[in-house]
């Protein structure tokens, strides 16, 4: 490994020098009762590795699926190179240049794993049937799957179903990347393997933000950790920043604390 491989940014201070490629202003999202985003606010700019930690039901998923425009917020903006992307469905945001991974793939299981790829081009890219075909075989090479090109996914163990996710996205061209933890499942000694693929990924010109509970992945990958609890943004910092920050610890040992300290 050659170490961290996102570029030196003075995170979280809220004073950019340029506009954000994604700015996250004041959202909120309700299902009912349960609020799941609370005011957030956040930029990210090009070219930034970006991690998003939290514990469970902390609400990334949904800040996710928000800028992603599965879910539309009940209020705040979300804007993408300056320009409200607020409420957009998801296939005009795609086109637009921000694409996620899913934490489960969910590919075409029939289907090879070069012909996956070559649909998501197609219908993410509008590229013509050939176009895809071309383009597919150049990111399967990308993310190491070559070899098993012509099997069906539904065959693919773990970890070739994470590259296949990742060379899924890559497909649509975009310029942001949002990565639901992609290391879930995978072995110590296949977890540098798909660091390797995220650093080409960031080496192509593509921003990165990243979901992960391994910090493994998170202090190797990331330049810059947001971290959620409740809904709301609790610490922005450096890796390092973060892990020191005491609403950080409360939030992922805060109940083991509690119960250490009443004995």
């Amino acid at each position: 490994m050659r170490g961290n491989f996102s570029p030196g940014f003075n995170p979280g201070k809220g004073d950019y020098m340029e506009v954000p490629i994604l700015l996250v202003d004041g959202v909120n999202k309700h299902f009912g009762g349960l609020v799941a985003v609370r005011d957030l606010s956040f930029g990210v700019q090009a070219g930034e590795v970006v991690g998003l930690m939290g514990p469970n039901g902390a609400g990334k998923t949904t800040l996710i699926n928000v800028i992603a425009g599965e879910y539309k917020p009940d209020s705040g903006i979300v804007k993408f190179k300056g320009n409200d992307i607020t409420g957009l469905p998801p296939h005009k945001i795609c086109h637009l240049g921000i694409a996620r991974t899913y934490q489960i793939p969910q590919p075409f299981a029939k289907l090879t794993a070069l012909q996956n790829i070559a649909v998501a081009a197609i219908y993410g890219r509008g590229l013509s049937k050939s176009a895809a075909e071309g383009e597919a075989a150049e990111i399967i090479d990308i993310v190491r799957l070559s070899e098993k090109k012509d099997m069906p996914a539904g065959d693919l163990e773990e970890i070739s179903l994470k590259r296949l996710e990742l060379a899924r996205v890559l497909a649509t061209n975009p310029t942001l990347l949002m990565i639901d933890e992609v290391a879930a499942g995978l072995t110590e000694a296949e977890i540098p393997q798909v660091l390797d693929i995220l650093r080409e990924i960031h080496e192509m010109g593509i921003t990165i933000i990243l979901i992960e509970h391994v910090m493994k992945v998170m202090m190797k990958a990331v330049g810059r950790i947001i971290v959620m609890d409740e809904g709301m943004k609790i610490a922005d910092g450096t890796p390092n920043e973060v892990m020191d920050n005491k609403k950080v610890i409360e939030a992922y040992f805060g109940s083991y604390i509690d119960r250490y300290d009443s004995k």
